[in-house]
């Protein structure tokens, strides 16, 4: 077990580094920042002082460096266009990014494994039907086109829903949530379900095949003809031997949601990282940019490894290879 974590760790480091390496060096090309934090009235000196104040007449591989050894530490730069320590941003906005995707992960998974479970036990019914005609709904139109339906049928025509913003929130010391007010709630209702709907969708069918499949199985079989009841045999043996692959599946789709949450939260106007990103992006901000993305890297990094853990412990067939290979 010790030797797995600690191949898993350095290949995540391996990882960090080529990331934090490409995201830095690709955004040395996107524009002067400096045009855009000072004036067009302002001299030559001024500008190449602020050149060499903020390290940008040094060396790519030196900025580099020095981008590391900080990031390492914490510390993330300033901000060109705000003028604020990045990491500070990301700390603001960071828990609205995180309760939308929590909310928005628990929602595909509560909804989608049972939906899943129930199509396969009852394929030919008329409900399951009913959900593969919404899945392929789910799974065809973009997101931002869903975010703009639900805003035009529950935000104007009918009312009921705020169309932007996150809506009160209550400061925890170090976090600020939404999650405890009724305001906040109806706030994230339209962007979590925007947000999970493909996700929901994909679990949905993942279950399904994965159940049909097991069910197909002689063990099943075998258990059913020693008499065991039905509950017993879907839900003892088959679902549990069909949410190892939706473990991976999840852990990916997770990082997924982190990632593309930015066209979510600017539809909605939702304040997270990846609404700061697109702002970044516009006004050449590349500390923001590039440690949106080393973050992005880390956080898929960090659910690879715990998914991979998981799927260790919960597949003996991985950890009697392990042994074997070991032996």
């Amino acid at each position: 077990m010790l030797a797995f974590i600690v191949q898993r760790l350095f290949q995540a480091i391996v990882v960090m580094f080529v990331v934090a390496l490409i995201s830095f060096t690709m955004f040395q090309f996107v524009g002067d920042p400096v045009n855009n934090m000072v004036g067009q009235e302002a001299t030559t000196e001024q500008r190449d002082a602020l050149r060499e104040r903020l390290g940008l007449n040094d060396t790519i591989p030196v900025q580099f460096a020095h981008y590391v050894m900080n990031a390492v530490q914490g510390e993330f730069g300033l901000s060109y266009r705000m003028g604020k320590p990045v990491q500070e941003l990301i700390a603001e906005r960071m828990p609205a990014t995180m309760e939308l995707v929590a909310v928005s992960a628990l929602m595909a998974l509560l909804i989608g494994v049972p939906m899943g479970v129930y199509t396969g036990l009852h394929r030919n019914s008329w409900l399951s039907r009913g959900f593969l005609t919404i899945s392929l709904v789910g799974i065809s139109l973009p997101t931002f086109v869903i975010g703009i339906l639900m805003i035009l049928a529950f935000g104007v025509w009918l009312g009921w829903l705020p169309t932007f913003g996150r809506g009160g929130v209550v400061d925890l010391g170090v976090w600020k949530t939404s999650l405890m007010t009724a305001q906040g709630w109806s706030h994230i209702i339209m962007p979590a379900t925007t947000l999970a709907l493909f996700q929901l969708t994909l679990i949905m069918r993942l279950v399904r095949a994965e159940m049909l499949e097991v069910l197909r199985t002689d063990y099943i079989k075998f258990a059913r003809a020693r008499g065991l009841r039905d509950r017993a045999i879907n839900y003892g043996h088959a679902l549990k031997n069909t949410l190892v692959p939706v473990i991976t599946i999840m852990g990916l789709q997770i990082g997924s949601l982190l990632a593309f949450s930015i066209i979510t939260e600017t539809v909605f106007a939702w304040p997270g990282m990846g609404l700061l990103f697109l702002q970044g992006i516009q006004f050449v901000d590349i500390p923001v940019m590039s440690s949106y993305l080393v973050l992005m890297a880390l956080f898929f990094v960090i659910i690879n490894l715990t998914v991979d853990l998981l799927y260790y412990a919960v597949d003996p067939r991985l950890r009697s290879e392990h042994v074997g290979a070991g032996h």
